[in-house]
């Protein structure tokens, strides 16, 4: 091996490339600890996980959106025409989401989502139900 200038002390533990010796600064010295970039997980993370006491579950969005649908459909049924048909709409939505926020506080919050998504889907329909009447016959129908 050709001489480099540098004396390698026998017995000297190679670490990474790095000749071992004492910790410190200098020749023979160990490479100083590596801090993790937080890019890739590690096992070994001084960081907490925090987990969620009452995870949304799928069964519960689909729980609240059927119940929400069921909702919305024998509200919008005591409607006699378009008119009658958006606002008991807009009512059961309301009180859907109102229901919804008591869930989120208080209850499954999962139930709340699959609520609060079909009540938003239910509103968007009659609102193009109205909008559809209202661009076919020239006159708003909602009064």
């Amino acid at each position: 091996m050709p001489s480099t200038g540098r004396v390698i002390r026998e017995g000297a533990a190679v670490t990474h490339g790095w000749h071992g010796g004492p910790e410190g600064t200098g020749p023979g010295a160990f490479p100083p600890p590596r801090t993790p970039s937080g890019l890739f997980p590690s096992s070994t993370s001084m960081r907490p996980s925090y987990r969620e006491p009452y995870p949304i579950t799928g069964a519960g969005v689909a729980a609240g959106a059927l119940v929400a649908f069921a909702w919305l459909l024998l509200f919008g049924l005591l409607g006699g025409g378009v008119a009658g048909y958006a606002w008991w709409t807009l009512l059961a939505g309301g009180l859907a989401w109102m229901a919804a926020a008591v869930l989120v506080r208080h209850g499954d919050r999962g139930v709340a989502t699959g609520v609060a998504i079909v009540t938003a889907g239910g509103w968007s329909i009659a609102a193009a139900i109205v909008a559809m009447r209202w661009a076919q016959t020239g006159d708003w129908p909602l009064w």
